[in-house]
């Protein structure tokens, strides 16, 4: 068996292992949550609103969204996983809401399953993200691959996520990230897509977010600490004990994802016009619409769940309809309580408030 065959099945079985720990064990972090539990909204009991009039839907990187979800970067590259991206997407169709697949990586390596990935069939009208690991444009990674992924999602945007702490953790993690952000911004001013950086659980800084929002990355996904551990996931995999014991050291690493949320948009715009307004996707430990609509009210645009989508897709198509309604059923509730008929109007409405 040649070297490329070997590193393609060891990509194809690590995403299989990610499916397989994320289902079946306990993978959430513990000591630290997503911050959200920190705010509470003000009842309004007197609304003054037809529940049937209140809009949830939005704009996101120019295309019109349903509700203001996003079915988050999960997985692809094996027959599992196939078919659990097809669930998705046709959801996501009905919905019209956002959808991202996971890494593509090993569609590069291996082009037989990028149908695994190859969603748009089923999703003709969804903004679809495709993805890839930023740390690959220091290990021969570049545009081109980059825009072989794009082009087998048909997407409209490319993900670039960010995983340092998973890279030391992982059996032979990728974890040379010197000059890397040189390379995203060369990217960023060469793809023909939006570009998005995104985390994959510990969450992105307002000092990095500023950076890479000047290196030209036209939105972010906070992907915070208070879900899934992927440190915690990699431990399940680990080869030796070394490896163990750094998953379950490092399982509440991470920024929570209210704090990512609160720190970029409260950014200072020196240096960075508009900083605070950068497109902003809240994702991290997210479980409910009460925690959409509450990472919407501190700033947030749109918001990413996985862990209770890739749940609802290994049952049925049809528990991932049921997910959506819920979801949909949460955040319209949210609105109507709080007297606001719009996203908008719950932004600026004053009705979240932080408490101890």
């Amino acid at each position: 068996m040649n070297a490329p065959t070997n590193i393609f099945a060891q990509t194809q079985n690590r995403k299989a292992d990610h499916i397989r720990i994320c289902l079946e064990e306990d993978v959430q972090c513990h000591q630290i949550t997503n911050g959200l539990e920190h705010y509470r909204f003000t009842h309004c009991c007197l609304p003054e609103l037809d529940f049937d009039d209140i809009d949830i839907t939005t704009t996101f990187l120019g295309k019109r969204l349903g509700a203001p979800l996003l079915i988050s970067s999960m997985t692809g590259g094996t027959e599992q996983a196939g078919m659990i991206n097809q669930r998705l997407a046709q959801v996501a169709q009905h919905y019209k809401i956002a959808m991202g697949v996971g890494s593509q990586r090993v569609a590069v390596e291996k082009p037989q399953v990028a149908d695994t990935f190859a969603i748009r069939k089923y999703a003709p009208d969804v903004l679809l993200f495709a993805n890839l690991g930023a740390v690959q444009l220091n290990y021969k990674y570049g545009l081109d691959e980059c825009l072989r992924v794009v082009d087998m999602l048909e997407a409209d945007a490319l993900i670039l996520h960010i995983n340092p702490l998973q890279e030391c953790i992982q059996p032979k993690g990728d974890t040379n990230f010197k000059g890397l952000l040189d390379k995203i911004h060369n990217l960023c001013h060469q793809m023909p897509v939006p570009v998005i950086a995104k985390e994959v659980g510990n969450g992105i800084s307002a000092a990095i977010a500023q950076k890479l929002m000047a290196a030209g990355v036209a939105a972010i996904d906070v992907a915070g600490a208070g879900g899934t551990s992927w440190a915690k996931v990699e431990s399940e995999r680990a080869k030796n004990a070394l490896q163990r014991r750094l998953g379950k050291t490092f399982t509440d690493w991470g920024l929570p994802t209210a704090e990512c949320i609160t720190s970029i948009k409260a950014m200072s715009t020196t240096g960075v016009d508009a900083a605070p307004n950068v497109p902003l996707i809240a994702s991290g430990g997210l479980r409910h619409g009460l925690d959409v609509a509450t990472a919407i009210a501190l700033g947030a645009d749109i918001a990413g769940l996985a862990m209770p989508f890739l749940q609802a897709a290994a049952a049925s198509e049809t528990a991932v309809a049921e997910l959506a309604e819920v979801l949909i059923a949460e955040i319209t509730t949210v609105l109507f309580c709080t007297g606001n008929a719009t996203l908008y109007q719950l932004q600026h409405s004053g009705s979240l408030q932080r408490i101890e």
